[in-house]
């Protein structure tokens, strides 16, 4: 079965094609629609890894799963994969996309409504152009459910649960990757997602106990333009003296915050990187790894220890700078904490959810 893997972004649209068979997935291409600076460019590596740039005219939306659909060759997809930020308290395990998952992913929106919305707009474009496709939705929540409540449970008025108000835990299509990729699992894991959105997970025996993420997206660790968590009377403050309302603080907390709003530089690392000398992009830098490393610390406290601290994601994987510092925080603490190295191979794991959804 050809398999199509959608991961949708603000201004670009990752993909991977993928040729399952007998649970195996091999990858064809894995590429990005990017259409910043008002234009489009298909950047696409296939399977030996070279790596093309192709431009076209017409829309983002349909034609460009034509063009990926040319891409795969002669068979058709027989499902696409959309990654789902957020399910809501409805909707918990990877699903095939009916009405109903549809009206739950849809009443899921509030509480991601960055992500939600635009994935939602690609399954409509998905049913359209690929109408033979079955389409399959895949929750990055769904590796933490269900969650220990010790974890799961928020310290509010228990009625709020029943709004849906609890940790949900993200980034777990990266987690449930880094776990199919250890051949021998330790009792207790750590796993450091660590790039634009960044969150850490503690997994026991192969299960997520906790996660640094909460409700949304924005909690957790510094991240490149959310703060993580933050004192609550700071959104309190800026609403009780009319320095913000709602619309005001949702783009400061998802676009102005983190390592662009300590830096005043960037939320790109390596633009951080670049910005030696520049205090704030230093204190920007040094305040990421303490984030992460005392979140580290906090997960070892869940699981009583550390027997393996895995770095993934873009800045966890490419900056090695950053994995050092993080190291040297945790060393009075851990001594020589044994650490890896390994991709979130994101597209592969939902290729492999959606073959197998499509096929019972």
């Amino acid at each position: 079965m050809n398999v199509l893997t959608l991961n949708v972004g603000s201004s670009s649209l990752k993909f991977g094609i993928h040729r399952v068979q007998q649970r195996q997935a091999m990858a064809v291409a894995e590429g990005e629609i990017d259409t910043r600076d008002g234009q489009k460019r298909l950047l696409l590596q296939d399977e030996s890894g070279q790596s093309t740039e192709h431009a076209w005219n017409g829309e983002l939306d349909d034609d460009s799963l034509r063009k990926l659909q040319q891409l795969a060759g002669d068979e058709p997809f027989g499902a696409v994969a959309h990654r789902i930020v957020h399910g809501g308290p409805a909707l918990r395990e990877h699903s095939l996309i009916d009405a109903e998952v549809l009206a739950r992913i849809e009443a899921a929106a509030s509480f991601a409504p960055l992500h939600v919305p635009a994935a939602l707009r690609w399954i409509r474009h998905a049913q359209k152009a690929l109408p033979n496709a079955k389409q399959v939705a895949c929750l990055d929540t769904a590796f933490h459910h269900p969650l220990p409540d010790l974890s799961r449970v928020l310290p509010l008025p228990r009625e709020l649960q029943a709004k849906g108000i609890e940790r949900y835990g993200f980034h777990g299509l990266s987690c449930e990757s880094i776990v199919a990729q250890l051949d021998v699992m330790p009792e207790r894991l750590i796993i450091a997602h660590l790039g634009s959105g960044a969150s850490l997970t503690a997994v026991r025996r192969g299960k997520s106990v906790d996660t640094s993420m909460g409700m949304t997206p924005t909690g957790g660790i510094i991240m490149g333009t959310r703060p993580g968590d933050l004192d609550p009377g700071v959104m309190l403050f800026l609403m009780r003296e009319g320095h913000a309302g709602p619309r005001e603080l949702e783009d400061l907390l998802e676009h102005r915050s983190g390592l662009r709003g300590i830096s005043g530089v960037s939320a790109d690392m390596r633009a951080l990187r670049e910005a030696a000398g520049n205090a704030s992009a230093e204190l920007a830098l040094e305040q990421f790894t303490l984030s992460v490393a005392r979140e580290a610390a906090a997960m070892a406290v869940v699981l009583g220890g550390i027997d393996l601290l895995v770095f993934t994601g873009g800045i966890g994987e490419h900056d090695g700078a950053t994995r050092e510092r993080v190291a040297a925080w945790l060393a009075p603490c851990f001594g020589n904490l044994r650490t890896r190295v390994l991709p979130a191979q994101e597209n592969h794991v939902m290729a492999l959810h959606a073959a197998r959804l499509a096929a019972a």
